[in-house]
């Protein structure tokens, strides 16, 4: 297919280039696996610069539709299955609705230089650091979950806010910030030996992690977030109709 940015269009041209690159992974000789052009041969075809085609990349790779391979180059990331829900809470807004009290059983925020990953889902530097709320949660004399929250920079949360209220509360009171999207990933780990302490749990024993990746009303990246969750204590429940 022809891949061209219009350079006299409004819209941005990372935004462009990752269009485009949506559709191309979508042809036949990409969809299962295959390596993209390399950067230098796609940013020519384009007339835009490295660093903007991988700004658009970047995307795509958060999103999970490629794979970078250092030294390698970039693949398309073979088709998995997912179950999903349309609507999403807060889990402060899930306990609620179980009718479960929750207790901070400790708290920490400070600044923290970014991980690659983290650094590509708010598109900005590796160096740079960024706001990073830690809490080890649950219910009265029984923690279950350790989440990790790391937010963007451009928000100016700061380490004086009374973590006691949501967090999507504060984020949309104080700053004006409102949380609309969350992507969603769970899998199944061991656990080491930080969180099997937090947890009150045996190192190597099997936790549930939740990773969420959460969007503003304007698709703006606000908060990556992990919750390391006891086995015993969490189920994930998908419910899901078939097209007849």
């Amino acid at each position: 297919m022809e891949l061209q940015i219009d350079h006299k269009s409004s819209i941005p041209f990372h935004k462009q280039a990752e269009e485009l690159i949506r559709r191309l992974i979508d042809e036949p000789e990409y969809r299962d696996g295959q390596y993209l052009p390399k950067e230098v041969d796609l940013s020519e075809q384009l007339k835009i610069s490295r660093n903007t085609l991988r700004q658009a990349i970047n995307t795509l790779v958060t999103e999970g539709l490629l794979v970078r391979k250092k030294g390698v180059g970039t693949r398309v990331q073979k088709k998995k299955i997912f179950s999903g829900v349309s609507n999403w809470l807060s889990f402060s807004e899930e306990m609620r609705i179980l009718g479960i009290e929750i207790y901070n059983f400790e708290l920490q925020i400070f600044r923290h230089e970014v991980s690659a990953e983290v650094a590509a889902f708010f598109n900005i530097e590796v160096s740079t650091k960024v706001m990073r709320l830690e809490r080890l949660r649950g219910k009265k004399n029984a923690p279950f979950v350790y989440f990790i929250s790391e937010f963007n920079p451009k928000i100016p949360i700061s380490a004086s806010e009374n973590f006691n209220r949501p967090l999507y509360e504060i984020l949309e009171t104080d700053y004006g910030v409102i949380a609309l999207t969350s992507k969603e990933e769970i899998s199944a780990a061991a656990a080491d030996a930080f969180i099997a302490s937090k947890l009150e749990i045996k190192q190597g024993e099997p936790i549930l992690i939740r990773k969420r990746y959460v969007y503003d009303i304007n698709n703006n990246p606000i908060e990556y977030n992990v919750g390391c969750y006891r086995a015993d204590s969490f189920t994930y429940t998908i419910e899901s109709k078939r097209n007849i």
